[in-house]
């Protein structure tokens, strides 16, 4: 049998060929006026400049509001503990229990000494009743009863240092027992059963979790540039992700003398769960808004932004219906990440993509296509 060349294939079929390229003629002029078929509606905003309040961040350190060390106020061993690292108190419960017996030995060696008080009262109110029945008959002279007052007087006074010391050496044995003084978490534990504590030495840290707050330094200079009017904050906890807006903001009247700054305290609101005091805290400042009508910088949606390696862009309405890409550079992001700042690569009046994978996507069907 010949061969059949491809020239020779070609010039047996003329009609065909004609249809092959009439048709795809067609459909190109269709993908033209209609766009491919089955193509997704990309969802836009509409992008304007807006007039935005001054913001600082800052690291902070949570810490909690209602914290204390408790620490021992007699000496003696320790004999039980009631709570460990990480248990629930309740305000009033026993965590630490004190040897008492020293403290018990001194209480007794102060009733010993009321009494041996009381008697020495005794005899000296008996000289001095002698005294006067004596200087009334003309029996004793008067310098003679002015000392006997002196040694009933004196006799008063040490049977009171005689109670004192009674109820110091109560008071000292009351402290044998440590309590929680709030409802909370306990923080740490720092001495074991067994060990001797000494009047000072901390023995626990408990902590009310309810009330939390975030401490951060600030230069004057940056305060300076959140304006005179009040702050407003937001708390980022970046282990969990979450951004917490405060209740309040407080900034103390003093500056650090090491490092010339200003302690912040930002308080989270309260019931706040799984916040940890010690752990690392996020806070942006809020200053005053800016005036109505003032100009400012272009924010745009977070999802309208692309990122392909060192590009940044955005896909613009060019509008006939389609996408253009504009390269973009960005400033800081808003609080909440939702929204970030255009520092160049927009006027501030264009229409974006929120879509941009589909919106490129389409872009590129379009340039095919022409």
């Amino acid at each position: 049998m010949k061969p059949i060349t491809l020239p020779a294939l070609a010039r047996s079929f003329p009609a065909r060929s004609s249809l092959v390229r009439a048709a795809g003629l067609l459909l190109a002029a269709a993908l033209a006026a209609h766009g491919p078929p089955g193509r997704a509606e990309v969802p836009t905003v509409r992008i304007e400049s807006r007039a935005l309040a001054p913001v600082v961040a800052a690291e902070a350190t949570i810490e909690a509001v209602r914290q204390s060390t408790l620490a021992a106020q007699m000496p003696g061993r320790i004999i039980a503990l009631g709570a460990d690292a990480g248990d629930r108190v309740g305000k009033g419960q026993m965590l630490v229990r004190i040897d008492p017996a020293e403290a018990s030995a001194a209480v007794a060696a102060a009733e010993a000494g009321i009494a041996q008080a009381q008697t020495a009262l005794a005899n000296a109110r008996a000289e001095y009743a002698r005294a006067r029945s004596l200087v009334e008959r003309k029996f004793l002279s008067q310098s003679a009863l002015d000392g006997a007052r002196t040694q009933f007087e004196a006799a008063e006074a040490q049977l009171r240092a005689a109670r004192a010391l009674r109820e110091q050496a109560a008071t000292v044995r009351g402290y044998a027992e440590v309590v929680s003084p709030l409802d909370g978490l306990v923080a740490a534990r720092h001495i074991e059963a067994g060990e001797m504590a000494q009047p000072g030495r901390n023995l626990l840290t408990v902590y009310d979790p309810a009330q939390m707050r975030a401490v951060a330094d600030l230069a004057p200079q940056r305060l300076a540039e959140l304006g005179a009017g009040p702050l407003r904050a937001s708390i980022e906890l970046p282990a969990s992700g979450r951004v917490i807006e405060a209740a309040a903001v407080t900034v103390l009247p003093a500056a650090d003398a090491r490092t010339h700054t200003v302690r912040v305290r930002v308080d989270l609101p309260a019931g706040v769960a799984d916040v940890l005091p010690g752990s690392f805290a996020r806070v942006h400042f809020h200053g005053a808004a800016a005036a109505a009508g003032a100009a400012g910088p272009i924010v745009i949606p977070a999802a309208a932004v692309l990122r392909r390696g060192e590009l940044t862009a955005a896909y613009a309405a060019d509008g006939q219906g389609g996408f253009v890409l504009r390269q973009i550079r960005l400033g800081r992001a808003l609080p909440g990440g939702e929204a970030v700042e255009v520092l160049s690569g927009l006027r501030g009046d264009e229409t974006l993509a929120l879509d941009p994978v589909q919106a490129g996507i389409q872009a590129r069907a379009a340039a095919a296509v022409r």
